[in-house]
């Protein structure tokens, strides 16, 4: 029950992902989550996540935004970045990944999650069936409800960790 929490890779950033690699193994499809992942919460597209985005559409992925919060916030973010975004997305649910596989063009055999949060993010991404990448969050400062689900993510990591060094 709990390796349903357990993301394919859990590395230190968003920013540090090998993506040529990830181009090279067949994926096409990226699906980003914003807060926390690629900026701290509530933050504008920085100068790093706008590189990062021209370089994956150098490469040739096709990506999308998923969030749960409000279109203002998500619209904000994506006007430098200026790919396809999904607001309130009622991520775990499956609905929000599959409307971002279709924007994207893609499907599960060819498609990426990357996310900072196990049971919003990972979850979500493994409930459709696709890859996910968890990172470790960009800024310790998080709303009350976050830092409560934090806790139990470090439950469920300390297992993960365990099992990936067997």
């Amino acid at each position: 029950m709990i390796k349903q929490f357990y993301p394919d890779e859990w590395l230190d950033s968003a920013y540090v992902i090998d993506y040529e690699e990830l181009y090279k193994e067949g994926y096409r499809g990226l699906i980003f989550d914003i807060d926390n992942t690629l900026v701290p919460h509530g933050a504008p597209a920085d100068e790093r996540a706008i590189a990062l985005f021209k370089h994956l559409k150098a490469i040739g992925f096709s990506c999308c935004l998923l969030s749960n919060n409000k279109e203002p916030r998500v619209k904000m973010f994506n006007e430098q970045i200026g790919i396809s975004y999904i607001f309130k997305a009622g991520k775990p649910g499956k609905k929000g990944y599959e409307r971002a596989m279709r924007k994207t063009g893609t499907d599960k055999t060819n498609t990426v999650f990357i996310g900072d949060q196990l049971f919003t993010d990972v979850w979500g991404a493994k409930r459709v069936g696709i890859r996910s990448i968890l990172v470790k969050p960009i800024n310790p400062k998080e709303e009350i409800q976050i830092v409560l689900k934090r806790r139990l993510e470090w439950i469920i990591l300390y297992f993960y960790k365990k099992t990936m060094k067997k």
